[in-house]
């Protein structure tokens, strides 16, 4: 896996074997991510979404602790898939970067817990799956607006955003600090050090129950 600039993300680029009957590749590796966030995924869930082109869906992130890793493929049409560091006091707080996930490279990102995540859809019936490793738990969810002039996301600029009232509604950056919202860089890199030494789930925290999110991303 191959260290993206934002610290906790990676991309997975699959070695893609075609023969006469189409082609085979291997999009997810626990060994591999292991390597990579130095402890593996613990599946929680898995979701899948279906969008038309031009959908915008984030910037999403969850409280930490647990918060929500996830490890994040388009297996229809493509995307272009950006994380970004919301974490307070993080060196690289802002920062953002975006990979395009599509069915032709099979290329796949995997982004700690903590940092905000969305994706716009560049084609029609794109379709995105997501393994998670917590549930949706709506009480502990946020967001930030994805067309936030401070993050200054280049999304594509020949392309409509459509986005949810959820998202559309979604509080700056800014203001979302200022209420408290954005996970703690401090309390993130904690979580990962308790995650790489194996140890035990928060006391008192639990993944919410099976949901569906009209937002997710």
């Amino acid at each position: 896996m191959r260290r993206l600039s934002v610290p906790g993300a990676w991309v997975h680029e699959p070695r893609i074997v075609p023969d006469g009957r189409g082609s085979f590749h291997e999009w997810f590796r626990a060994a591999d991510l292991g390597a990579a966030a130095g402890h593996t995924l613990g599946l929680a869930q898995a979701n899948f979404s279906r969008s038309r082109r031009g959908t915008l869906r984030g910037i999403h992130f969850a409280d930490v602790p647990p918060g929500q890793a996830k490890y994040v493929k388009c297996v229809r049409g493509a995307v272009l898939d950006v994380i970004v560091d919301v974490r307070t006091g993080s060196p690289t707080y802002k920062r953002w970067e975006a990979v395009r996930l599509d069915d032709t490279d099979h290329r796949a990102v995997y982004l700690a817990e903590g940092l905000g995540h969305g994706f716009m859809a560049l084609t029609d019936d794109a379709c995105v799956l997501y393994l998670c490793s917590e549930g949706y738990a709506p009480e502990r969810e946020h967001g930030v607006d994805p067309l936030d002039a401070d993050l200054g996301i280049e999304w594509p600029s020949d392309i409509t955003p459509l986005l949810s009232p959820k998202d559309a509604s979604a509080p700056t950056l800014a203001e979302a600090e200022e209420r408290g919202l954005l996970p703690s860089y401090a309390a993130c890199e904690a979580y990962y050090a308790r995650l790489r030494a194996g140890g035990p789930a928060v006391p008192g925290v639990r993944s919410g129950e099976p949901s569906l999110s009209p937002a997710a991303g």
